[in-house]
């Protein structure tokens, strides 16, 4: 059922969650990785805009940008905890110097998907050992590619929270590196690295623009993208209202937000939208988010194909999770009361962030075939 709650703390002063000194850091070694490309902002109808991630980095999303990114950062810190001397870029682990010290790092996480895929390519252009945590949910498509960058795969019973409870047990028995995208008690630094390579995609979308947003509407999970995008329109979108859509089967963002605090959704969490499947938000995310989003919404599975299938019609490839905020905006403009709440009107300019494209070929063609 789609639900609206508007945030009674938004605007609200609050804690540097992404400072910017690591997002000049994080665009200056992204933008120079072989393959960078801004990708494309495309007109859906006069005032929406659609950010294309389908083929970000051949990974065909947004993430792509973060958990390679925040690889490379655990390397550089682990190598000069060893005693590696000077300064190591991304570019000399490529050409393989200090082959032999990191093949002695390993480095892993829990994944939905695309998160683990971006791990793995890191991991291997890096020159890192990587295992991969993944829940009975995440489809055989996905394992695959993640598969195919050389990461090991265990599977974790449960949902993707207990699949990330198990990766940092694991890894710190083992001695090794996790490179979660979520945060908790204890644990930060790796998933702020992601966030701020997340800023970039919302960085480009934003100088591709005509003109500022007046709304901006971005999938949810643990809301680490939201938060990035949220610190970015603070910068350059000031005035922007920042909508973040969830599976009504895992909105934890609302939940907090309904709550006032961190609140995790119980569950199977069984949501089309695999990608935000998410039970618990993200420590640091919920503190951008707890004052910099305007309001939550949550939006059914039985829409997802039907969103997929009209921006295929369009020429644009859109993932199950990717299609979140475009039917959130959808639901909101078939509401009035909804759309005054949110400040919707015709001389609205919205962005809509498109997170991922057909990240499982094989369900990419079932929802979108009629």
């Amino acid at each position: 059922m789609d639900e609206l709650f508007i945030n009674p703390r938004h605007g609200t002063p609050g804690m540097v969650v992404l400072p910017e000194g690591g997002f000049r850091r994080a665009r200056a070694e992204i933008t120079a990785w072989p393959g960078y490309a801004p990708t494309p902002l495309r007109a859906l109808r006069p005032g929406l805009w659609w950010k294309d991630e389908s083929a970000r980095f051949g990974l065909r999303s947004f993430k792509a940008l973060g958990g390679a990114y925040a690889v490379l950062r655990c390397m550089q810190a682990e190598l000069a905890r060893r005693g590696v001397k000077g300064a190591v870029g991304g570019a000399a682990l490529e050409a393989g110097e200090h082959a032999a010290e990191a093949r002695r790092i390993t480095v892993a996480c829990a994944t939905d998907g695309n998160h683990g895929r971006s791990v793995a390519w890191g991991a291997r252009r890096f020159g890192a050992r990587c295992v991969i945590f993944v829940h009975h949910g995440v489809s055989q498509g996905r394992r695959d590619a993640i598969s195919a960058f050389g990461a090991e795969i265990r599977e974790v019973r449960g949902t993707y929270d207990d699949s990330v409870r198990e990766a940092q047990r694991v890894a710190a028995a083992e001695g090794w590196h996790v490179i979660s995208d979520t945060s908790y008690p204890g644990y930060t630094e790796p998933p702020r690295e992601v966030m701020q390579g997340y800023r970039l995609m919302a960085e480009e979308a934003l100088a591709q623009m005509p003109a500022p947003p007046t709304h901006a509407f971005v999938p949810g999970g643990v809301g680490g993208v939201a938060a990035a995008g949220a610190v970015q329109l603070r910068h350059a979108a000031p005035g922007c209202r920042l909508v973040v859509a969830e599976p009504d089967r895992a909105a934890c963002l609302l939940a907090s937000a309904r709550a006032g605090a961190p609140t995790t959704v119980e569950g199977e969490l069984d949501t089309v939208m695999a990608g935000l499947a998410c039970g618990e938000p993200s420590l640091l995310a919920w503190q951008e988010l707890e004052r910099a989003c305007f309001a939550f919404m949550a939006v059914p599975d039985a829409g997802v194909p039907g969103a997929m299938r009209r921006l295929k019609a369009q020429g644009v490839e859109a993932g199950e999770s990717a299609v979140a905020g475009l039917l959130a905006l959808e639901a909101a403009l078939a509401r009035p009361d909804w759309s005054a709440a949110l400040g919707l009107g015709p001389e609205s300019r919205v962005l809509c962030f498109g997170t991922e494209g057909a990240t499982d070929e094989t369900l990419y063609r079932e929802l979108t075939t009629p």
